[in-house]
């Protein structure tokens, strides 16, 4: 298993290693708050976790290639809390426009987005769409775990309401990198009354704005109390295995007429 990283090729390896059916594949993180227990850098480092660990299974035979991981990115109902880094929509948006730009000169014509960070999911997919337009891409949006308040699962004791430094993220990060993880200051933040709504909930029929200390000022939404390194251990291979998976037909996907 070789990792094929972007970033290691020598400037004419980039038309010499690449043609139009590699696949870039781009994890995006952020640098916001996740509650008292996990660090700023969570999504980050789960995304890149996930992307490295598929792209090291399958490159080399999917032709697959590992761009240099998005750290900062559009987190901004976090932007109550000192030490979250974020940018803004706009700002988002023009980076985003800026890679499609450039990787449209190289033979490459995929893009995947793996983004670990649920507040940029949105935008992620207006940017597929503007790349496709501007610069002719195949784009694709990706998540080591879709998020719950997008239609994605969370454990029984969040009630579907998990969508923040909850069960799942504190579990997968007691995987990868425990050291992080302060348990001691883990506490359940659950919005159950959100939860008994049938529409106006998370994952709901009616979606809703809101900032992570609408609900309590920890921050994070979800039960992380229950969270261990093993299950973290089962969700971190689902995901690479989720993203492989992907990947296999993202590599073949082509448009019908």
């Amino acid at each position: 298993m070789t990792l094929r990283e972007f970033g290691s090729l020598r400037g004419p390896q980039v038309t010499q290693q690449l043609t139009s059916s590699s696949v870039l594949v781009l994890p995006i993180g952020a640098i916001e708050q996740h509650g008292p227990h996990l660090p700023l850098n969570t999504d980050l480092e789960i995304a890149e976790a996930v992307s490295r660990s598929a792209v090291e299974r399958v490159g080399e035979r999917l032709d697959c290639w590992l761009l240099p991981a998005l750290a900062v990115s559009k987190s901004n109902e976090h932007a109550w809390s000192a030490g979250t880094l974020w940018l803004s929509t706009r700002t988002m948006l023009s980076v985003l426009e800026d890679i499609g730009r450039s990787v449209a000169t190289t033979p490459a014509k995929k893009l995947v987005f793996v983004n670990g960070h649920g507040g940029n999911s949105s935008l992620l997919s207006v940017a597929n769409r503007e790349l496709r337009l501007k610069y002719g891409l195949q784009t694709f949006l990706t998540h080591p775990h879709m998020p719950a308040d997008q239609g994605g699962t969370s454990s029984a004791s969040e009630m579907g309401m998990g969508v923040h430094g909850g069960d799942d993220e504190t579990s997968v990060m007691l995987h990868l990198r425990p050291e992080l993880v302060d348990m001691s200051l883990a506490v359940r933040r659950v919005p159950e009354k959100l939860a008994s709504n049938k529409h106006v909930r998370f994952g709901g029929s009616v979606s809703f704005g809101w900032l992570s200390n609408d609900f309590h000022a920890d921050g994070h939404i979800g039960d992380p109390t229950r969270a261990t390194a093993e299950r973290g251990m089962a969700l971190f291979e689902g995901a690479v295995d989720g993203l492989c998976a992907a990947l296999e037909e993202i590599r073949d996907f082509e448009f019908g007429r």
